[in-house]
């Protein structure tokens, strides 16, 4: 059964993100699937920011702040010692945003991985480092504009597609990989309950749109999230012990123009006919996702 009272919540309304910020949406159900019993650790980013002012905090659960590179360590370190206490009744979850997963907590993330720490850690996909003013990531999709990679005369904006994160989570050999998106909260819940009884490491990653970064009206979070699933983008799937086991069928395929026109930072590609040429190869990483996952 899963909450629905206010007095349940673990992760309390009033916090400080965006109006239609996907991290919280995000965080409300990974906490609604942990329960009580849990100890967070969040590296810095979006998530760490927005809640964590100066005596003020939504988390109902005891919550650590680590620096940006060593969330996973940190995580390793909180579990080897609940270990250690005999405390199995504890679970240790890390939920990072994608700059401290895809980049600067690469190593971390990898070491964890390879000691096998029954952890799951939870990456909230925005796309780019948004709390230190909309970077380029390598989490970034191909020709989105951000202010360290600009469209403009001379560019499309980010010239390299978006690193397959969860592929190199497969890559360590652990018992579960899932991606999932703040447009399915209950595809959330699912997900993390399943990773939290895993005997080893698991990873998930949810695509959490973002209104500031990406350019669209807040009440359109969900709506956006959609259109990624529906047109292959954000393909969302589960893997256990290597082999795919689920996905989330597209009941009609969506073209990628529908998903880029309706945010800012794709509307160069619009506003010109050389750019939607170029729009054209993201098209082909949406098909190269439906083929391969076989989400139609």
């Amino acid at each position: 059964m899963i909450p629905k009272t206010e007095e349940q919540e673990l992760f309390a309304p009033g916090h400080r993100a965006c109006p239609g910020c996907g991290e919280a949406i995000a965080t409300r159900w990974i906490l609604k699937a942990t329960g009580t019993n849990v100890i967070v650790v969040s590296p810095t980013g979006c998530l760490e920011t927005f809640t964590s002012p100066y005596m003020f905090s939504p988390w109902r659960i005891p919550w650590i702040h680590p620096l940006f590179e060593n969330g996973a360590a940190v995580a390793s370190g909180i579990e080897a010692a609940l270990r250690y206490k005999g405390r199995s009744d504890i679970r240790v979850v890390v939920i990072g945003g994608d700059g401290a997963t895809f980049d600067i907590g690469m190593g971390g993330l990898s070491g964890m991985f390879e000691r096998g720490h029954p952890i799951p850690y939870i990456c909230y996909d925005n796309e780019a480092y948004m709390n230190t003013g909309i970077q380029r990531c390598s989490s970034t999709p191909l020709f989105a504009s951000t202010t360290t990679q600009p469209a403009g005369r001379r560019s499309w904006g980010k010239d390299r597609p978006k690193k397959n994160m969860p592929a190199i989570a497969m890559a360590h050999d652990i018992d579960y990989v899932a991606t999932a998106s703040v447009s399915y909260p209950q595809d959330i819940h699912t997900k993390v309950k399943k990773a939290l009884i895993m005997e080893g490491p698991s990873y998930i990653q949810v695509h959490t749109p973002c209104c500031t970064g990406w350019g669209f009206p807040p009440e359109k979070t969900i709506e956006i999230g959609r259109l990624a699933i529906d047109t292959g983008l954000a393909p969302l799937f589960e893997m256990e012990a290597g082999e795919l086991t689920s996905v989330h069928k597209i009941k009609k395929k969506t073209p990628v123009e529908e998903y880029l026109m309706a945010q800012g930072r794709f509307k160069h590609l619009i506003q010109s006919e050389q750019g939607r040429k170029e729009m054209a190869k993201i098209q082909q990483i949406a098909d190269l996702n439906i083929e391969r996952l076989g989400l139609l």
